[in-house]
């Protein structure tokens, strides 16, 4: 199912993305659709189409309200901006009882490909994220070795190619080779971090 928009798309420069919660809607749920039911979308995720908009309104509930961070890619250049895609961040498991890691996965309809939707979006959860998470020290995100423009969005948002990963996930069934980018916190960075810290206990 596609959510219709009105009008030809606004040219890149007047193009507003920004980040918001998602919510049990049925516009929400609509919206979810337009990525999650194109092949296109999904072709390097390991879930496959959905077929009806009640599979997305299920995900939303189980998977995307109790996530840590999880958030809809809003783009247009009117108001309310619709919502064209998703980007969710997950901390990395624990290690000496610490967190300090995390990684992010985007995607977004194919409509809105090409615009710089997806290079923005991950911009503003990685500067999100590490704000609120002051344990954050490593933001990673793979991409599949066949898919350079996931690459390209990542590289154009500030991560840097680390190297290819051999065989590294099953993706419906075949494992497929994957490049991880990262974002690390510095000195200079941890830095500003602390003289942007709020005042308090």
């Amino acid at each position: 199912m596609e959510v219709q928009q009105g009008g030809a798309p606004a040219p890149a420069a007047e193009l507003v993305v920004s980040l918001r919660e998602f919510t049990l809607s049925d516009a929400d749920a609509e919206a979810f659709m337009s990525w999650a039911s194109d092949p296109r979308v999904v072709r390097f995720q390991r879930r496959d189409a959905y077929e009806h908009v009640d599979q997305a309104r299920r995900y939303i509930a189980d998977h995307v309200l109790p996530h840590p961070w999880y958030r809809a890619i809003c783009a247009g250049a009117g108001a309310p901006l619709p919502v064209v895609g998703s980007i969710s961040v997950k901390p990395g498991p624990a290690e000496d009882g610490r967190l300090f890691r995390a990684s992010v996965g985007y995607r977004v309809a194919h409509a809105h490909w090409g615009r710089g939707v997806a290079t923005r979006a991950v911009r503003a959860a990685a500067e999100a994220v590490f704000a609120a998470w002051p344990w954050l020290l490593r933001l990673e995100a793979v991409a599949d070795v066949e898919n350079p423009a996931s690459q390209r969005v990542l590289e154009k948002a500030g991560f840097v190619r680390e190297g290819v990963l051999r065989k590294y996930i099953l993706l419906k069934g075949r494992p497929r080779d994957m490049v991880m980018f990262s974002i690390v916190v510095d000195a200079d960075t941890d830095r500003r971090r602390q003289q942007n810290k709020p005042d308090g206990p």
